[in-house]
């Protein structure tokens, strides 16, 4: 057990489905996996584990931004030997050629966080996702038939810009989409040697003003699900 996580040994799945939200993770757990258990309520970040397939999986919820990822990320890795963390959530498109519900894999992650600054690194380091995981999820998609968007998100630490036309300068650096995850999720795989992946539903357009409901981002967040659960190679 950790100061956040309440689950015993070997009751995490090697590889772990992170939406922002817990009460996403009871949605997934109740409506995508058989025999399901709940292994976590500490702080009500409910995390699941059970089978996608006959596959063993978990789902835990990560809570909103770098710090809250980079905590449970960390403990799962480090103190419960989960190898694979797959970011799911959504984002806010900045590349005019997003559309909303559309699907993208973050194959980098920039940030105007300080979260790297722990790491007293020289220099900074480049942010990447697990290629292994990259690829298990381009194939999933191929075999689902969605055609994902892959390159760099921006994981921002402000929701409410005091410049709020900020995004304009990451949109010149080719940057797709905003969300607040994961840069931190991809420093700690990158540190621990574990494989890290966000995959993330367009839910809003900073370019358009277009953006979604609630009930509309529950049924269009399913897309994104399949696609994590049948990465055949990660499980």
């Amino acid at each position: 057990m950790t100061p956040h996580i309440r689950a015993k040994e070997n009751e995490f799945a090697k590889t772990v489905l992170m939406p922002g939200d817990p009460l996403r993770a009871k949605y997934i757990a109740e409506n995508f996996l058989d025999n399901v258990v709940l292994v976590n309520d500490v702080r009500n970040m409910l995390g699941y584990t059970g089978e996608y397939k006959g596959k063993k999986i978990s789902v835990m919820g990560s809570g909103m931004g770098m710090p809250s990822i980079g905590i449970y990320s960390y403990e799962l890795i480090k103190f419960y030997g989960v190898k694979n963390i797959v970011r799911v959530g959504s984002c806010g498109a900045i590349n005019e050629d997003l559309d909303l519900y559309d699907i993208i894999l973050a194959n980098g992650a920039s940030t105007n966080s300080n979260f790297q600054s722990t790491y007293k690194l020289n220099g900074i380091h480049s942010a990447t996702a697990s290629f292994e995981l990259l690829l298990s999820a381009y194939k999933s998609c191929e075999k689902l038939g969605v055609k994902p968007h892959v390159g760099n998100v921006l994981s921002s630490d402000i929701f409410y810009h005091d410049d709020p036309n900020d995004w304009k300068n990451w949109q010149k650096m080719g940057v797709l989409a905003i969300e607040m995850e994961a840069h931190a999720l991809y420093l700690n795989c990158n540190r621990l040697g574990a494989n890290g992946l966000t995959i993330l539903t367009v839910s809003d357009s900073l370019v358009t003003g277009e953006e979604t409901t609630a009930t509309e981002r529950e049924r269009s967040f399913n897309q994104m699900i399949e696609v994590a659960l049948n990465m055949d190679e990660a499980y």
